[in-house]
């Protein structure tokens, strides 16, 4: 089998057993892998308690994973979230997935509840459960230092031991799980981390049909101006989008309050490059290199994070905002969740944190200690408990990514249609709407908005189950890549094809989010983004988004996907109709 290597790691860490169960090639080729194959081998545990010892915790990577695929050295991990109740994947790249293909595996299930801190151990012979006791309550880069000698690591930091509901999971390279608390699931199974190596060399089915697709591929790359052209990401990485947002007036500033934050050149893309003169990072074999570190090797902040830490909390100071990132990424959490929860505290409070004050109050959640014991509830359960849940800007949940949805009236859509809670990357519109040239002239309408998503989310769904990195797709698109997946694996995908197995994973995560209770009242933004203008100025006015039209964008939606006006299946067979 080309592609795949049709083997499974399943770990019962209730009675330390380990054993390896084959994977049907019928289902490979159904799901593909990453995110697709994840949702599917939670089947029968969907419904579970993200802390149930029951529930699994999946780490799966792609077809295209162990080859030369430009982006395609990533994994996704699956299982039910702790913050918002939902289905969850998140992906993640650096070397942990390239070596998880290496040591023969597709996917590892990891099931129980250890009576002790373990770490699990995977070589191509399987794998085995080692002590962590003395590693439990350490920060990552000890814990990476103490198992560097085993391969690549995937940690847990004292969030994630803290069930933290933002806790997430590090690569040793400093890739995050980032979002939906998939790090306090581990931390719940008492597993500090996963080893990983492996030798395995992987060959394509066709190597002349594969070059080409892959050179196609590189050429795109190269002519795109989000890539490699004027926007910078690879020169900048995501920061440079800081200047960009502000420009379109939809910069989320004082916990959404306001779409733009005077200021924010402090800690854009250049004024980060002036302060740091950073090297270019990125994960393993990828020519993108968007990420960027220091000299010494640690990991500045991607956008969202310079953004929320910056013009969300009305901070302007760098250096603070780069700290920030450091603890969260050294503690194990979601940054995104962890600088709107932030915000929600500043606005509850009346007043928004100062600069020093970050540091100090994000250690404390990582232990759940003082303020911080309900500040690691995440910011929809903060506002709750002090009884002002309008404060929260969370859809289903997860708090709102940097992108205001008064700007964009397809991220709006996508907020709230995304099966994970409020996510950019589900459907990210922002590409349509904010990125090509020229400019839309339409990101104020929902006019052809709901179609968008539509094919958005389905196109998404199978990027996350090849799994590769989304910005391949700001030059590339689901043909190259097709092309690459049908010369890997010898069966033939085409652009519908895959779409289809894209809008199949997407429906499957949201029968199970319906037969976990959730309703089209989920589907739903904060009041404040209908009842509040942004800041309108420079020949741009931002005003409160129409309800009704909001309304009946998503009825829309739900008619193209073929559910009622209730956002609900009507057939409730769905499942035993699919692979």
């Amino acid at each position: 089998m080309n592609g795949w290597c049709g083997r499974l790691l399943a770990v019962d860490l209730s009675s330390g057993k380990i054993w390896v169960e084959s994977l049907k090639q019928e289902l490979l080729q159904a799901y593909l892998g990453g995110r697709g194959l994840g949702v599917r081998l939670l089947r029968d545990s969907y419904h579970l308690d993200p802390f149930a010892s029951e529930i699994p915790l999946v780490f799966a990577v792609g077809p295209l994973c162990g080859t030369p695929a430009p982006t395609a050295a990533r994994l996704a991990v699956v299982s039910r979230s702790p913050l918002t109740g939902t289905i969850y994947d998140c992906s993640a790249g650096g070397r942990f997935a390239w070596r998880l293909k290496a040591a023969g595996f597709d996917a590892v299930r990891i099931s129980g509840q250890s009576t002790s801190p373990k770490v699990l151990a995977i070589t191509p012979q399987g794998g085995e459960l080692l002590p962590a006791t003395e590693l439990w309550g350490q920060p990552i880069a000890e814990t990476v230092q103490a198992l560097s000698g085993r391969g690549s690591v995937a940690a847990i930091g004292p969030a994630g031991e803290n069930r933290v509901l933002f806790g997430n999971i590090m690569m040793g390279e400093g890739n995050a799980v980032g979002r939906g608390g998939l790090g306090a699931v581990m931390g719940a199974k008492q597993l500090k981390a996963i080893t990983v190596d492996g030798d395995r060399r992987y060959d394509v089915a066709d190597r002349p049909r594969f070059d080409q697709a892959r050179k196609d591929i590189m050429r795109l790359f190269r002519a795109s101006p989000v890539i490699f052209g004027d926007l910078g990401i690879a020169e900048y990485g995501t920061p440079a989008l800081v200047d960009l947002m502000a420009q379109r007036r939809m910069a989320p500033t004082e916990n959404f309050r306001k779409t733009v934050f005077s200021r924010s050149d402090k800690y854009s893309g250049p004024a980060i490059r002036q302060a740091y003169q950073p090297k270019k990072d990125g994960c393993y074999g990828c020519p993108i290199q968007c990420k960027k570190s220091t000299r010494e090797g640690v990991p500045l902040p991607e956008y969202e994070t310079v953004s929320h830490f910056g013009a969300l909390n009305g901070v302007d100071d760098l250096r603070s905002i780069v700290q920030s990132n450091t603890i969260c990424n050294q503690m194990g959490m979601d940054t995104i969740s962890a600088a709107v929860t932030l915000a929600t505290w500043g606005e509850l409070r009346g007043t928004f944190l100062r600069a020093d004050e970050l540091a100090p109050l994000l250690r404390d959640i990582a232990f759940r200690r003082g303020d911080g014991d309900l500040l690691d509830l995440g910011s929809a359960r903060l506002a709750a408990q002090k009884g002002q849940p309008n404060l929260s800007m969370s859809v289903k949940g997860l708090e709102l990514p940097a992108y205001d949805p008064r700007g964009a009236y397809g991220m709006a859509l996508a907020y709230c249609t995304s099966n994970r809670g409020g996510c950019h990357l589900r459907a990210y519109p922002i590409s349509h709407e904010i990125l090509r040239k020229p400019v839309a002239t339409d990101r104020f309408s929902f006019a052809g908005k709901a179609r968008i998503i539509k094919i958005a989310e389905d196109t998404n769904a199978t990027i996350d189950s090849l799994v590769a990195c989304k910005f391949s797709f700001f030059g590339a698109s689901l043909e190259e890549y097709g092309e690459l997946l049908s010369a890997t694996t010898g069966c033939e995908y085409d652009p519908q094809h895959l779409k289809s197995i894209g809008e199949r994973i997407y429906l499957t995560e949201r029968f199970y989010n319906q037969q976990n209770g959730f309703t089209a009242a989920a589907d739903q933004l904060p009041e404040r983004f209908f009842v509040e203008p942004g800041s309108s100025g420079e020949g741009i006015e931002v005003p409160p988004i129409d309800r009704q039209r909001f309304a009946e964008e998503m009825d829309k939606y739900y008619r193209m996907r073929g559910l009622t006006p209730e956002g609900r299946f009507a057939d409730a067979d769905f499942l035993e109709r699919q692979p």
